[in-house]
């Protein structure tokens, strides 16, 4: 049964989010909200937890991942950024953007792109996400909360208590973040490519 914790979504509780982390880092796989709809989340090398985010959402071995980042200094660490891309990247962020990059040596091999080798990464504005990246001090594999028989994403935390109670390990409410997911562009070749339309506006990458 899914622990459920209710965190005020401008002010997070530390004692509460300290509790999602000590799960975190025990291995548990949460639901928790963003700045563009509720995600999974588990910590980097969770493999278990990967694999159980492929069996709940139902996906192949070419679904881009997320590393959900604190700042830009720690996206750094982990893909590859050339001048014209960190400038890209540097004035959507923070907001409800993804961005498809070469990934680093940092990022285990199980969670790239089988053959471009790419892997997701973003950096939210949601208080509640950057306070769990805060206290973990990494960032979190994360992959949006649609599951295979929706059309869009769950958005309420009970709601998604009673639907994965028994597949999840906690659920992080705080209250409505929207149904909308982020905008995806693959910045990974030499023109960007939006690859999805979401909360993120998308024009400037067009």
């Amino acid at each position: 049964m899914a622990r459920y914790f209710d965190v005020h979504p401008d002010n997070p509780q530390p004692r509460t989010i300290g509790q999602v982390v000590e799960l975190l880092r025990g291995g548990a796989l949460i639901a928790y909200p963003t700045d563009s709809c509720f995600a999974f989340g588990c910590r980097l090398g969770n493999r278990e937890g990967l694999e159980r985010i492929r069996a709940i959402r139902n996906l192949g071995d070419k679904h881009h991942f997320t590393l959900v980042c604190a700042d830009f200094g720690q996206l750094g660490q982990f893909v590859q950024v050339n001048n014209v891309v960190f400038r890209q990247v540097k004035a959507s962020t923070p907001g409800s953007y993804t961005f498809i990059l070469p990934a680093t040596k940092e990022v285990p091999r199980r969670l790239l792109h089988p053959r471009k080798h790419t892997v997701g990464v973003r950096i939210p504005r949601h208080a509640v996400t950057q306070a769990i990246l805060a206290e973990l001090g990494e960032p979190l594999l994360s992959s949006t909360l649609l599951l295979p028989d929706q059309e869009e994403p769950l958005t309420q935390g009970w709601e998604i208590k009673e639907r994965l109670d028994h597949v999840v390990d906690a659920v992080v409410d705080s209250g409505d973040c929207g149904v909308e997911p982020t905008t995806v562009v693959d910045l990974s070749q030499p023109e960007p490519e939006v690859l999805r339309r979401g909360a993120g506006d998308p024009s400037r990458f067009e």
